[in-house]
């Protein structure tokens, strides 16, 4: 989840991707996954940054419980009474894993009908 307060707060000040790093000793590139909400943000960053910011840490720190979708139901039965679920959560993933999971089915698709195609000229010529 990105830190929306925390990248507002960030440019207001002036500050770079690669000033906030090196205040943290890690990478820029470290750093923006932090950023986008890719990588946690321990309690004592939040501390380092809010002092490098020159803010309070509420005023900057975002939890990925702000804004994930957590829905629980009600302990369901059937009407049988048997137990069939409860308690479901739904999590936020990020973009960039689905859009690299949408690819990776695409190219399984196209394997799949290339050996189906494979398949049926091997038949064709067993007949």
């Amino acid at each position: 989840m990105l830190k929306e307060k925390l990248k507002q707060t960030r440019i207001n000040k002036k500050f770079s991707q690669q000033d906030m790093a090196k205040h943290l000793n890690i990478s820029q590139p470290h750093y923006l996954r932090k950023e986008k909400g890719e990588i946690e943000i321990r309690d004592e960053e939040w501390e380092r940054m809010a002092k490098l910011l020159d803010v309070e840490v509420d005023d900057i720190k975002e939890t990925d419980n702000e804004k994930s979708i957590n829905q629980t139901f009600e302990n369901v039965t059937d009407i049988t009474n048997s137990y069939i679920g409860s308690h479901n959560v739904y999590c936020n993933i990020p973009e960039y894993i689905l859009q690299n999971q949408q690819e990776y089915i695409g190219i399984l698709k196209k394997e799949i009908e290339d050996l189906k195609a494979k398949i049926a000229e091997i038949e064709n010529k067993l007949k």
